[in-house]
């Protein structure tokens, strides 16, 4: 009979991957914006990890997982890029639930938020393995190399980069408690069609992106600017409003609206902000994207 539970052993083994799984999630989930393409690129690595890898001659298994998640991160993000030049309107990341940060596995916040995740898809899948790892979970620089199989030197290059790029694409966002109360008070605007209280809380060069996927009605294009983002809501409220219940939930670490009807969620709905005001208004509305939100 095989020893399971010794060296090397399945039983071993399965603890060994529940112990560190959160944190492949985490970064999976970082480098595709995605939950659901995160859980499956971590069952896949369970796959690898229970059927084809030599466990008894890996002396780091933490290490050793997190470099296969990081790496087939990569190829999937080239994958995920190719799709994405398809994809119908806007897309925006698959919103996840962090009311109790139960799958990310997050020793720190970073890389998680909507506006560094739409950032970082403008990186290289190289510059976004550096960024998340160093970033969001602090591994040392000659890790991070090991894991992307480059120099040291290359590796603190592309950290820097990553983090200018970042730095640079986004204003200084407000305080989290800020930050819901102008959802609050947006919401509340939109609902009433109330132009001007709509205009008080956007930023002058506001831009609203509705991801639908094409699953759903929705903007097929950014609006931008504060007096045509107030209008459209404004146009909309009547009709869209109408039976709608309103929670409030926590997603990827910030406050966000759970728009539901008949007790199915349908949409979230979040915002992100500085001291002009509402910068970006995120629609998510693909259903296809909100099970992981639904969840609070």
């Amino acid at each position: 009979m095989a020893d399971t539970a010794g060296p090397g052993g399945l039983e071993q083994a399965t603890a060994v991957f529940a112990q560190v799984r959160p944190r492949l999630f985490g970064i999976a989930y970082r480098m595709l914006g995605s939950a659901s393409d995160a859980e499956d690129l971590v069952q896949d690595v369970w796959v690898r990890w229970q059927t084809y890898t030599d466990r008894a001659s890996v002396t780091n298994p933490a290490a050793f997982l997190a470099t296969t998640t990081t790496r087939l991160a990569i190829n999937a993000t080239q994958t995920a890029r190719v799709r994405r030049e398809t994809y119908i309107g806007p897309w925006l990341p698959e919103p996840v639930d962090t009311s109790a940060d139960p799958h990310l596995g997050a020793e720190r916040g970073e890389a998680l938020g909507f506006a560094v995740l739409l950032l970082l898809e403008r990186l290289t899948p190289s510059e976004r393995a550096a960024y998340v790892l160093r970033e969001a979970f602090d591994y040392p620089y000659g890790q991070i190399a090991d894991i992307l199989q480059a120099s040291e030197p290359a590796v603190r290059q592309l950290v820097s980069r990553a983090r200018k790029h970042v730095a640079g694409g986004r204003r200084t966002p407000v305080t989290g408690g800020r930050q819901r109360a102008l959802l609050t008070a947006f919401v509340s605007a939109a609902r009433a069609g109330d132009l001007a209280a709509l205009e008080a809380v956007l930023a002058a060069d506001v831009v609203s992106y509705s991801d639908g996927g094409g699953a759903v009605r929705a903007s097929r294009i950014p609006v931008v600017g504060r007096l045509r983002v107030a209008k459209y809501h404004r146009a909309f409220a009547d009709r869209f409003w109408a039976g709608v219940d309103v929670s409030w939930g926590t997603t990827n670490g910030q406050a966000a609206a759970l728009l539901s009807n008949g007790g199915t969620v349908f949409a979230v709905l979040t915002v992100t902000a500085s001291a002009e005001g509402i910068d970006r208004v995120l629609w998510m509305m693909n259903p296809d994207k909100l099970t992981a939100a639904g969840r609070v």
